[in-house]
């Protein structure tokens, strides 16, 4: 077990967990060990960006970076495809195309599986967008390199990945390395002000409540006639396990944190349902469209889960929590309301001056860097990362899963080593039909790995 949760179990009270926890804006930590050799050092000039992961996530990302500051420059890019890095660079250029800050030659534009090395040995920051199952190993080598990081949720799809993230990240904090991950949450001025007001007992201690993300269908790319069934899977990551995590992963890991955060400890346990209502064609491949998982945290407070992909249905994105003296809901539009036990709003953030919170914590990374400080994220990152992998788990096998069991036996998804020439870790029928998990039959565990 690890420190972390075995400090709760130990009876330190949540609210001091929290408290200390975010005790510097939501998991922002500071460190006096030194920086890294082959980090950028506080005051030595441009500080040079690679970004790994062209796609959509990635080239915000980059624009977020080179709007921190003239002394950002990008000098690399990395991309399974050469049309997606491409695509990228151009956008970018519609900004940044007569600026010193957009800085990548065609020799730094590294296309294929082991792209991200050649741009990373170019940098000293980071930025990791690629899809989520080839993270672990993306953040281990940028590590390994000595490099400042920028990791995009969530950051692993397995439980093997979430343990190398996590000893990836220990080292990360001996050599002094700024690691943020992109839980924007975290980041959000509504979010941090309820915090602060939770931490002050105005509403007294939490003793239940609801996280969402409900909402429409997401994209789906559709096969090519001259695509590898490995190149297939790439484009389409978001609907194959391996390279996702399903979007209680993917997406619904923020209001899993968010619950995480304010309650200052991780789930004990996960149970619920799941499954495939209205994806059931063979252009959706594996993914459930709707989860429903019930979290019981060490104290004994349950979280209630909920994530649907389903057009036509209630959307909401945001969580509610009820407390011993009062109420708190948020959304993703910062609107944060506080009331009493009487239904008298106590407080209303209403976010219309806030900045952006995709920009703000790649401002407050690029901040860090320079004043020489360290931000640390991986640890929280990598446990509510846990908690979705915990939460698909549950609702693939219909079983309740254990936190432990799930970090110690879960199965590996992503093979070790990813090139061109593997068999990918799922395959078709002959009817292009993937393997999709039937609860009360889905294997869950299997031998520790």
């Amino acid at each position: 077990m690890d420190s972390e949760h075995s400090s709760i179990q130990k009876g330190i009270s949540r609210l001091d967990f929290v408290k200390a926890s975010s005790a510097t804006a939501g998991g922002l930590m500071l460190s006096s060990l030194p920086t890294a050799k082959s980090a950028y050092a506080a005051g030595s000039g441009k500080i040079k960006v690679a970004l790994v992961g062209c796609g959509g996530r990635g080239t915000g990302a980059a624009f977020n970076a080179l709007a921190t500051g003239e002394d950002i420059q990008l000098v690399a890019m990395a991309d399974a495809f050469r049309d997606r890095l491409d695509n990228s660079f151009d956008q970018l250029g519609g900004r940044y195309g007569d600026s010193e800050q957009l800085n990548v030659p065609d020799e730094h534009k590294f296309v294929g599986l082991d792209a991200y090395k050649h741009a990373t040995d170019l940098a000293d920051v980071v930025l990791e967008a690629a899809p989520p199952g080839f993270r672990p190993a993306h953040f281990n080598y940028a590590v390994e390199q000595g490099k400042h990081i920028f990791m995009e949720k969530p950051v692993a799809t397995d439980a093997p990945g979430v343990r190398r993230i996590l000893a990836s990240g220990e080292i990360a904090r001996e050599k002094g390395l700024n690691v943020v991950v992109g839980l924007h949450k975290r980041y959000r001025n509504s979010y941090r002000e309820a915090l602060k007001r939770l931490h002050n007992r105005e509403i007294g201690d939490i003793i239940s409540g609801q996280i969402y993300f409900n909402m429409g269908d997401l994209w789906v790319r559709e096969r090519q006639p001259d695509q590898t069934e490995l190149e297939y899977q790439i484009r389409n990551w978001y609907h194959f396990v391996w390279t996702c995590g399903d979007h209680i992963v993917e997406q619904h890991v923020h209001n899993i944190d968010a619950a995480n955060w304010f309650l200052g400890e991780y789930p004990a346990t996960a149970q619920g349902m799941g499954g495939r209502e209205v994806r059931t064609g063979k252009e959706y491949p594996q993914i459930f469209d709707h989860h429903f998982v019930e979290y019981t945290y060490p104290s004994g407070v349950v979280i209630a889960s909920q994530c649907r992909q389903i057009p036509g249905c209630y959307n909401r994105e945001g969580e509610a929590f009820q407390a011993t003296r009062g109420f708190l809901n948020m959304d993703e539009n910062d609107n944060t309301v506080i009331r009493d036990r009487n239904k008298n709003i106590r407080y209303v953030h209403d976010g219309e001056d806030d900045p952006a919170p995709h920009q703000q914590e790649i401002d407050e990374l690029f901040e860090s860097i320079r004043r020489g400080n360290i931000i640390y994220n991986t640890e929280y990152g990598a446990k509510s990362t846990h908690a979705g992998i915990m939460g698909r788990m549950a609702t693939y096998s219909g079983q309740v899963i254990g936190w432990d069991d799930a970090l110690n036996h879960g199965r590996r998804h992503v093979p070790d080593d990813i090139g061109w020439d593997i068999t990918p870790p799922v395959e078709p029928d002959e009817n292009r039909r993937y393997p999709i998990a039937v609860p009360g039959e889905a294997e869950v565990f299997e031998r520790p790995v």
